[in-house]
Formats: C-alpha cells, structure tokens, sequence
C-alpha cells in the first residue's frame, strides 16, 4: 500500500491526491469529490506514509494500521462507523491494535483512522504494491 501521495490538509475535510508542485505551493485532488485545490506551502500538511500510531511500546505506521483493519474486516468497509460514540470506537480499535496507547491516541484519532480507511478503501488506494 502506497500513502506517500496521499495528504491530510489542516481544516479541510478528506484526503487529498499529490498531483504537482508549484512556486507557492502544490496542486491537490480531493478523493472525496475530484476537485482540485491549490494549497499553499503555509498550510500544515501532514503526508499518510508519515503518520503513525502510538502504542505502549512504539509507533506503528498508518499502512500497517490499515492492514489490520483490512484484515480484520476482510477487505470490506469497517464495521463501525466513525460517527459511533467514544467507547464504541475504542472498543473497536483496541480490537484492531489491542497495543494502543490510551492515553495518547485520542477518539478524534480513532475517528480519522476509520474515515481515512473506508475512503481509501473506496478508491481502491488500499492494495498491494
């Protein structure tokens, strides 16, 4: 699985696509809806192959975590939604990464790990490469 063009914008909903770079900044595709955004060098972006996860004895990258979930969920969409409650979905990460740090991965993280996952899913971004 390959995250190293996919982004995460500060304050915009989604992930995005890499497409090119520019003087001021980059040119994005939303994989939500296809449209394409120019983001400036100022905002914070924060590249999926970058990302990890904390447990109690490291972190654990972001593709790993979603090789959990595939699995566990055999390919398909997870089970539980991102909009469950807080103890629903703690209860559902602890069952893809029962070594997760509790006090530092957050239910809002919990969150984005399943949205980001069910979307590129979707897209089929979450294959073997």
């Amino acid at each position: 699985m390959n995250l190293t063009k996919i982004l995460a914008i500060s304050g915009k909903p989604g992930l995005y696509r890499l497409e090119t770079q520019t003087r001021t900044g980059f040119l994005a595709t939303s994989l939500v809806d296809d449209k394409r955004i120019s983001v400036s060098i100022r905002n914070n972006v924060s590249l999926l192959s970058e990302i990890a996860i904390y447990t109690t004895e490291k972190e654990i990258p972001l593709s790993e975590v979603f090789e959990k979930i595939k699995t566990l969920e055999e390919g398909k969409e997870t089970r539980v939604s991102a909009k469950a409650d807080g103890a629903t979905l703690e209860a559902y990460f602890a069952e893809v990464l029962p070594e997760y740090d509790r006090d530092r991965v957050y239910t809002s993280d919990i969150k984005k790990v399943i949205q980001w996952y069910n979307l590129l899913l979707s897209k089929n971004l979450l294959t073997d490469e």
